[in-house]
């Protein structure tokens, strides 16, 4: 199941108090203080782990807590210090403060970790405060509370590409051709109902991330249908791949379709409507050798725009060259240059560390 928001609570580990003890051995008289100093509570680490895609293991469990240090021990031996817990989300977590709405960190790459909670320091035994002129101190420091907070978790998918359109438009079809990707297809709108992520490889030395995410319809910015959920997906996108059919199956022409996702882009953030695009027109099998519709739609919108068939096929080299030309330039021109061998169509298959603040 796929779930991109989770509010949980944490609270990291107190530290341990200290000791009041003192030597008793014998043939030692009055011996002195040898209270031993609390240990430290354990911390409350966020960590982007590779793989994970979804928060749903977060949001099962609502309380999430550290372990305490112990207490000092006579013969000046400090307490064991509480262990860290580690909270394992997806790359692309956003973390924030729900007291404050402060965004504490962007686990925007693998493997970074921050410490969203800090331990509490353990207190100072009776040995510690231990001087010339009171030699029997009978007091120690009680340990520190350790911080606590309640989160609310954002999962915004990294990805390289992004798949955008209406319903129906071949996005879940592409997706499957172009990687080992499996999402649902259905010969019906709002099949995909969450984002699925496939990895292209284009050749011996490229390779991209490509997410298909749910269709888009007028107002999905304002909340209409699913797409207002997924938007912000899209934003962690670095281009935007545009798929209209060659016969929306809403009656409206390619150029009128391809208008009304731009509009909801527009409407949803700017930056994401200004991010490079590659417009595709899809279908292409249903009117073969016929190219009259994809010149129409290229002069209706006076953008280029490329025919792909996903189902026989034909297209997907082009495509996928257009779409690393198109990373390139978004990586920007001192981006290493490597092979952009366009990979050939599946025949048969239609560490960083932080602390919040």
């Amino acid at each position: 199941m796929f779930i991109d928001e989770a509010e949980i609570y944490v609270k990291a580990g107190d530290g341990g108090d200290g000791a009041v003890t003192f030597r008793r051995e014998a043939g030692v008289p009055r011996g002195g203080p040898n209270g031993g100093d609390g240990g430290d509570g354990g911390s409350v680490i966020m960590h982007a782990r590779p793989g994970l895609d979804t928060l749903l293991d977060v949001r099962g469990r609502h309380h999430w807590r550290a372990q305490n240090g112990q207490p000092g021990r006579s013969k000046d031996m400090a307490g064991a210090g509480g262990d860290d817990l580690v909270i394992d989300v997806p790359p692309g977590t956003l973390v924030y403060d729900i007291d404050t709405g402060l965004l504490l960190k962007d686990l925007n790459q693998p493997r970074m970790r921050v410490t969203i909670a800090r331990g509490g320091k353990g207190g100072r035994g009776n040995a510690r405060f231990a001087t010339a002129t009171r030699q029997t101190p009978r007091h120690a420091e009680p340990g520190t509370p350790g911080d606590e907070r309640t989160l609310r978790l954002e999962l915004k998918l990294i990805a390289d590409v992004g798949l955008v359109g209406l319903p129906n438009a071949g996005k879940s079809t592409l997706l499957a051709r172009l990687s080992a990707a499996r999402p649902k297809i259905a010969d019906y709108p709002f099949t995909t109902l969450e984002p699925n992520l496939g990895i292209v490889e284009a050749g011996p030395d490229r390779r991209f991330v490509m997410a298909d995410l749910p269709g888009l319809i007028e107002g999905a910015h304002a909340g209409v249908g699913l797409g207002d959920e997924f938007l912000r997906h899209i934003e962690r996108t670095r281009v935007l791949v545009h798929l209209v059919e060659i016969e929306p199956h809403t009656g409206a022409s390619p150029a009128e379709a391809y208008r009304s996702i731009r509009d909801e882009l527009a409407a949803y953030s700017r930056t994401l409507a200004e991010k490079p695009e590659l417009i595709v027109l899809t279908k292409a099998d249903l009117l073969p050798g016929d190219d009259t519709p994809r010149r129409e739609f290229e002069q209706a919108i006076g953008r280029p725009v490329l025919s792909v068939s996903s189902a026989a096929g034909t297209g997907l080299d082009p495509l996928v060259g257009g779409i690393l030309r198109l990373l390139d330039q978004a990586n920007g021109d001192d981006a290493p240059k490597v092979s952009r061998r366009a990979c050939p169509a599946r025949p048969d298959k239609g560490d960083k560390t932080g602390t919040a603040p």
